[in-house]
């Protein structure tokens, strides 16, 4: 079924295993293999005022002192962030925020498997500066559908929660403040390797970044049921 998704800023894995939901790998036969070559499809919302606290301007990454988030700070009308449109929210690149953002990065991925490999096309995008929150968030989602291998076809709403098809709605399920069950509903509930485990075990709601650059071509086995 097709999804409806807020914008995020580099997702939480479940992210994308929810738009995944309906593709299926063919087992034996290499994680990048599909039985059905259908793209997934996935609406995002863009009729919406932008909300604080949400994945829309923040992601969790593990680092050696555990979780530690990194937020996209915004340029505030007026003194306040409420009632803007979400595609008109900008990002405020004056606090030096995306320089503190590579150096955590680095610092939390830089002995991880895949990172050397991914580093430069990650950190392109933020050097790149879109104006808007909602490009930067569009950005990396592409990015990532593209590197995890993910078929899928994105479409924006052009009302608000208005879909022209039946979709599974998870605005408000993927969300920092609540724990979903997408994971384990899925029967993908399981571990993959991360640099710190064996100081802090495996810690879930990590963003995709967390996944790619420890799992790299791997990372669709966790995203993806096997047939």
């Amino acid at each position: 079924m097709p999804v409806l998704l807020s914008a995020a800023f580099c997702a939480p894995v479940e992210y994308y295993a929810a738009i995944a939901a309906d593709l299926t790998l063919a087992e034996g036969r290499g994680n990048s293999v599909f039985r059905s070559v259908a793209p997934a499809r996935v609406w995002i919302e863009a009729v919406e005022n932008y909300q604080k606290q949400s994945w829309r301007n923040r992601c969790t990454i593990c680092t050696a002192n555990g979780p530690e988030n990194i937020s996209v700070p915004i340029v505030h009308r007026n003194g306040s962030h409420n009632n803007i449109p979400i595609t008109e929210v900008e990002v405020d690149y004056g606090s030096g925020w995306v320089q503190k953002a590579e150096r955590a990065i680095v610092s939390a991925y830089s002995m991880s498997p895949f990172f050397e490999y991914y580093r430069d096309s990650f950190f392109d995008i933020l050097a790149s500066r879109p104006d808007t929150l909602f490009e930067l968030d569009m950005k990396f989602l592409e990015y990532f559908l593209r590197q995890f291998g993910i078929p899928a076809s994105i479409h924006l709403t052009r009302a608000y929660g208005e879909v022209p098809e039946a979709v599974a709605d998870l605005r408000e399920v993927i969300h920092p403040k609540r724990p979903n069950t997408i994971l384990q509903d899925l029967g993908l509930k399981k571990p993959y390797y991360q640099v710190f485990s064996c100081k802090h075990g495996f810690i879930e709601g990590m963003s995709a970044m967390d996944l790619l650059f420890n799992e790299g071509p791997e990372s669709l086995v966790h995203l993806c049921s096997l047939s």
